[in-house]
């Protein structure tokens, strides 16, 4: 196994079979889901500067769209969690199994819908530019754990991802 001597990303404690992530990340998550949700709740509930859509927009609607993104992307964040915290693996592998195998970040498109549920609710357009910002980071994350997995796996994780798209997944192929 490789070892990574890079102070800017982290190993999981006790877990020789996960490879790393960004430092930084988990601390970045938290403060960007408190900006969106100060945002969102601020513009939906008290400013209501940028929420006038609702008015084009049936609320049975948002409700509809709302609760699937945000149903949909629990199940998917937890399948997808459980497929890479639930079994210790002796060695380090590439994981292609479940949500794995039709795109390559499905825990962060995850929370990606997830906000895009909570938008969803009252289509405060305030909302949608941090939701912008968060997305941006999230590709930075996602390509920083690529380019470990890279130097980890190489010409296998150069396969999956040109196998399994990023973020959309491919229709109708397997």
């Amino acid at each position: 196994m490789k070892t990574h001597n890079n102070s800017s990303h982290r190993r999981h404690s006790g877990r020789d079979d996960l490879i790393g992530e960004y430092r930084w990340g988990d601390i970045w998550q938290v403060i960007l889901l408190v900006i969106f949700l100060v945002v969102w709740i601020a513009d939906s509930f008290f400013l209501q500067y940028s929420t006038w859509l609702i008015s084009y927009v049936p609320s049975v609607v948002r409700l509809i769209f709302g609760l699937s993104f945000s149903i949909g992307s629990v199940i998917m964040a937890r399948t997808s969690l459980n497929i890479v915290f639930g079994e210790v693996r002796e060695k380090p592998e590439v994981i292609t199994k479940g949500l794995f195998g039709i795109v390559r970040h499905p825990v962060y498109l995850s929370a990606i819908l997830l906000y895009l549920g909570f938008i969803s609710f009252s289509l405060s357009l305030l909302s949608v530019m941090v939701w912008v910002v968060i997305i941006g980071f999230y590709h930075f994350l996602a390509r920083y754990e690529e380019r470990l997995l890279l130097v980890e796996f190489g010409e296998e994780y150069e396969t999956y991802m040109k196998r399994v798209p990023m973020w959309i997944p491919k229709l109708g192929t397997k």
